[in-house]
């Protein structure tokens, strides 16, 4: 079932504790803050309705005829992946920016847990089943599907149960229901989405005394204890002519409050089994690593057009100092295409007989995708030059007191006249130079995990057995070094 825009905000008009300053939002659909990006959330369904964008967005299953969303669909060939590709690529044409909850992102999440069923069945049989009948359910039934995962973990160097427990997310207690759980998380997008998958945030699953600690489940967002305390939107303070992304695209982010929360056992995924947490932190990217860094080539996309059109209106794009770095954008936009593009030719099958991309190539896309994306920022910002900080705002250049000496100094030929500059300079500011562009780039290093654990990842994935065989035989050496492969990879 594919659901419309408007089933989607009636969904989300639930009652929900939603705070914002000191205000309590009584309905995320219409409040300034929230309204644009649920805008772009309930067109994301439209768009599986549109008859010019449905053929993109959705699929036929063969099994039932039903017809579902493309983003929920489980990947099991190549063909899955480039539709993949294509959907997401569609709706960020129609945000007209960056969107990271459209929703692909997220489940993936739950594909890496549905790859480690036995895992589950060490606990309990019915936790497999459970992990299965929700993924079934977010082909099915079309949620807003989020992921929560980061705690406030306190002081690090302290185990949680050596300060105040609810630092990490825990259990309290079972009930004949289920369990109940308290603690926070921070998650984006969390105050309008329908349901998230919840779990472990990075710590030491080894040590059994975090048995409380290692918990996952798919969290109803309408359920009694929840609170959503989230950070001021940037969406409502300036004026849309003025910060065009900021109005638009801003994806608020929630502290979800677990305030004694009760989570039916068939919500409940695994519980006081560390082995599970471990298993999921380890290969909970596998596969929505992917949409993680389509994002980032879609910002390195918004960055060459601001930096390229820039140079075009003032004639700059002629000389070879700026075409060099141009290039340089050009080749970080080409490196994460490329990693993108061989990770779905060379992907491999996952052990619950999925297909995830190329592992060690995906990573290392990310890595290539997110080290050098302040450094790249920069270099596009250069090129828009200072006057994306110093230009007047809209308001200024309609004023009839001053709107004549902008239209003279802000006009450069028939071509570049003031109304089309001031747009271009307002637009690239916003991306370079704003608070939420210090906000997106933040967002990109650390949302899915510490730039420490990319690299991490890249170690754990990488194959190593080539380049030590290669230089095994190029220096000739014994034998007897393979014993220390194990130490050495």
């Amino acid at each position: 079932m594919i659901r419309t825009g408007e089933e989607y905000r009636d969904s989300i008009r639930d009652g929900r504790e939603v705070w914002m300053g000191n205000e309590r939002v009584r309905d995320v659909t219409t409040h300034p803050a929230f309204k644009p990006i649920v805008d772009v959330r309930a067109h994301i369904y439209d768009m599986a309705h549109d008859p010019g964008t449905r053929d993109v967005m959705t699929y036929r299953d063969p099994a039932d005829g039903e017809t579902n969303c493309i983003a929920n669909r489980l990947p099991r060939t190549q063909q899955d992946w480039w539709d993949k590709r294509a959907a997401t690529d569609l709706v960020m044409d129609h945000a007209r920016g960056v969107v990271t909850r459209v929703g692909d992102e997220t489940i993936g999440e739950m594909w890496s847990l549905y790859d480690g069923q036995d895992v589950l069945n060490e606990v309990d049989p019915r936790f497999a089943e459970n992990i299965r009948n929700h993924v079934h359910r977010a082909v099915t039934a079309d949620p807003f599907h989020v992921s929560a995962n980061t705690d406030p973990k306190g002081d690090r160097s302290r185990a949680p149960q050596d300060q105040d427990p609810d630092m990490l997310l825990h259990i309290v207690r079972e009930t004949d229901n289920g369990i109940v759980v308290r603690g926070a998380k921070y998650e984006t997008a969390a105050a309008y989405s329908n349901q998230a998958f919840t779990k472990p945030t990075i710590a030491n699953w080894g040590n059994d005394e975090m048995s409380d600690y290692a918990v996952g489940f798919i969290l109803d967002m309408g359920s009694p204890g929840l609170k959503f305390i989230c950070r001021d939107g940037f969406a409502g303070r300036v004026p849309e002519a003025d910060y065009p992304l900021s109005n638009r695209v801003d994806e608020v982010e929630s502290m979800v409050v677990f305030d004694d929360v009760e989570i039916p056992w068939e919500n409940v995924l695994f519980y006081r089994h560390t082995r599970a947490a471990t298993y999921i932190r380890s290969t909970l990217h596998r596969y929505s690593a992917f949409a993680y860094v389509q994002r980032t080539l879609r910002f390195a996309d918004l960055m060459i057009g601001a930096a390229l059109w820039n140079a075009k209106q003032t004639g700059l794009d002629k000389q070879q100092a700026v075409q060099e770095k141009l290039a340089t954008l050009a080749t970080y936009r080409e490196t994460i295409s490329a990693h993108l593009t061989a990770s779905i030719v060379v992907a491999e099958p996952s052990p619950g007989g999925l297909l995830m991309p190329n592992q060690s190539l995906l990573y290392t896309g990310r890595v290539a995708a997110l080290t050098p994306l302040a450094e790249m920022m920069h270099l596009a910002r250069e090129l828009c030059g200072g006057q994306i900080c110093i230009t007047p705002d809209a308001a200024a250049f309609d004023n009839p007191a001053t709107a004549g000496w902008l239209d003279k100094f802000y006009s450069i030929n028939e071509n570049w006249v003031a109304d089309d500059r001031r747009k271009l300079l307002a637009m690239a500011r916003d991306l370079l130079n704003s608070d939420y562009a210090g906000h997106r780039l933040t967002f990109q290093l650390f949302a899915q995990a510490p730039p420490f654990a990319h690299l991490a990842a890249v170690y754990h994935n990488f194959d190593y057995a080539g380049p030590l065989d290669l230089v095994r035989d190029v220096a000739g050496l014994s034998d007897k070094v393979l014993g220390e492969r194990g130490a050495a990879a």
